[in-house]
């Protein structure tokens, strides 16, 4: 058991990106009682003693109390330090679905002091290969049902390259390939967690790795501290009630900064239960919306939110248990939580937040003005915003949009490995520039925010962004493509799609959306960063300053959706 108190060279100097936060900072937030000077496994495991009898999550698989799965957690832990070669401080890729085996693999990971990096199933070889060289990843953790069953065979593409030493398969065969999750779980059968590494981690280290930003170039990956992170969660479950006896329900991707920060961290650390719904399925839904009578539904997308609206068993389903129900990702239009108020009773809150921390959220019983055209205010206390003239250090005037820049206790203060990059998306005094444009109100003397833009090239799919440089990268490889630009296109369920702008080379056959498609997948492209429509021309247009606008290109493909649905653009 030498690995539980032995650590690896974490390497986290000024040359390999943890940025942390100045020690008077550090101070300030101890002293304010929003850093505990413990770390997250170690604040989670004293919650699962609290609440040890108590339902902590339901799967389509079955039940767990805290004790359970905590147990469950610590043998997967100790099973990964005796039967790998992962040590403590190593990272490791996670590509797992809605599943109890998920959970227990995160928390276990924390325990062993192994840092998750929340990819997804979605992602393919060539995504989790970029990921894994920037933070230094050895292990990989896959689920081998997902999908059409295609991540062992990218598990197996990943390590005959030697980007991936060590692989982990749950719900499924690891023969040749690595262990699975139960021979782990055997492994650490007799271990306590008194002698598991969570111990000796110092709470100012890393505990996860969250992606933000495209995988092209040089990624963008927020380094989540662990009294940070902790606090993250502990504010939004403060800020939302949540208690024993809440019940969580969560649909999408339990791996992803919000799966985690507002779905499965707070949930553990009130005592609470999670339902984790296998898909965002609507009739399995409202199947569970009816059979666990959830209170909280965070982060529903606007796409989720019409086809609620729109299934025809919603209006006869008993959705009265639905408190709080929390609109992420895009606002959705007024007329939507109008509908959604008057046929099904549920009342919206909306929220915007990102993988660099800050979370804003609209306040309980809060006025219909500020729910349908805010996304309310910050999450703690201790959240700083300013509305900056983009690309400077001003102050907008009063009303006026600018650019989001934020800071506070659970706000990173610089992407992983990525000094020169960190110089250009942080202020000098710390508030991060989010890229987004936004906007202060003020209704019955208190203050709100809007989201009114971006500066930034991203296309928001529903939740999922689209980050264009990756995709039109990517593009750049057909043989048939000489220019290439990806835009955004406004969808009245997704709220925007991707549009490809191509400039073609002489004599080439336009591509279709699905031979397109077809080749970027072959590029290793996430299937839901494909373009849906494709649009040639002879050339893309530019700016005064000779960059190409896509400004313009935009407005034509606005232009051409109004043409043919009959409705100006």
């Amino acid at each position: 058991m030498a690995k539980t108190t032995a650590r690896r060279d974490l390497r986290d100097d000024a040359n390999h990106g943890l940025v942390r936060y100045p020690k008077g900072v550090e101070h300030q937030y101890r002293e304010a009682g929003y850093w505990t000077g413990h770390t997250l496994p170690a604040e989670l495991l004293s919650a699962a003693a609290a609440h040890a009898d108590r339902t902590a999550l339901i799967t389509a698989d079955g039940t767990w109390t805290y004790h359970d799965l905590f147990t469950a957690a610590q043998q997967f832990a100790a099973g990964l330090l005796e039967s790998t070669n992962l040590w403590p401080g190593d990272a490791v890729m996670f590509q797992m679905g809605n599943v109890a085996e998920t959970v227990v693999s995160y928390l276990g990971c924390l325990l062993a002091g192994i840092r998750p990096v929340c990819t997804l199933p979605q992602h393919g070889v060539r995504e989790i290969s970029v990921l894994a060289q920037h933070v230094g990843a050895r292990g990989l953790i896959l689920q081998a049902d997902f999908g059409r069953g295609q991540l062992p065979d990218h598990a197996r593409t990943l390590k005959a390259d030697g980007v991936i030493q060590d692989v982990v398969v749950a719900r499924g065969s690891a023969a040749g390939l690595g262990v699975s999750y139960e021979a782990l779980l055997a492994a650490g059968a007799e271990t306590s967690a008194d002698t598991l590494p969570y111990l000796t981690c110092d709470p100012r280290e890393i505990v996860v790795f969250q992606l933000s930003g495209g995988t092209t170039g040089l990624p963008k990956i927020a380094p989540r501290l662990h009294e940070e992170y902790s606090y993250n969660s502990r504010a939004w479950a403060d800020k939302l009630g949540w208690k024993p006896g809440t019940v969580v329900l969560y649909p999408l991707p339990i791996m992803h900064n919000a799966g985690v920060s507002l779905g499965l961290q707070p949930t553990l650390l009130s005592g609470a239960t999670l339902v984790l719904a296998p898909s965002a399925d609507i009739t399995t839904l409202i199947d569970l919306i009816e059979s666990t009578h959830p209170e909280v539904i965070p982060l529903v997308p606007p796409a989720l939110a019409i086809r609620l609206l729109e299934h025809p068993r919603s209006k006869s389903a008993d959705l009265s248990s639905v408190k709080d129900f929390i609109i992420g990702g895009q606002k959705l239009a007024e007329e939507v939580t109008v509908r959604l108020r008057d046929e099904l009773g549920i009342e919206v809150r909306q929220k915007f937040g990102m993988a660099e921390g800050m979370f804003l959220m609209t306040p309980a019983h809060a006025s219909e003005e500020v729910r349908h055209h805010t996304v309310g205010e910050p999450l703690s206390p201790a959240d700083e915003i300013r509305i900056l003239n983009p690309g400077e250090d001003t102050e907008v005037a009063p009303g006026e949009v600018g650019e989001l820049c934020v800071r506070g206790p659970y706000t990173i203060r610089g992407y992983y490995r990525a000094e020169q990059h960190n110089v250009h998306a942080f202020t000098a005094d710390g508030f991060y520039r989010t890229g987004d444009l936004a906007r202060r109100h003020t209704f019955d003397g208190s203050t709100y925010y809007s989201i009114d833009g971006r500066i930034k090239d991203v296309i928001n799919r529903g939740v999922e962004k689209i980050h264009a440089d990756e995709v039109e990268e990517l593009i750049m490889r057909h043989p048939d493509v000489s220019n290439a630009a990806l835009v955004a296109m406004p969808d009245k369920v997704l709220g925007e799609k991707a549009c490809a702008y191509l400039v073609l080379e002489p004599g080439a056959t336009p591509p279709t959306v699905q031979s397109l498609g077809d080749f970027l997948l072959s590029q290793g492209l996430a299937k839901y960063k494909l373009p849906e429509r494709v649009e040639v021309l002879p050339a893309l247009p530019l700016s005064n300053v000779g960059k190409i606008s896509k400004k313009s290109l935009r407005e034509d493909i606005e232009g051409k959706l109004g043409q043919e649905s009959g409705t100006p653009g």
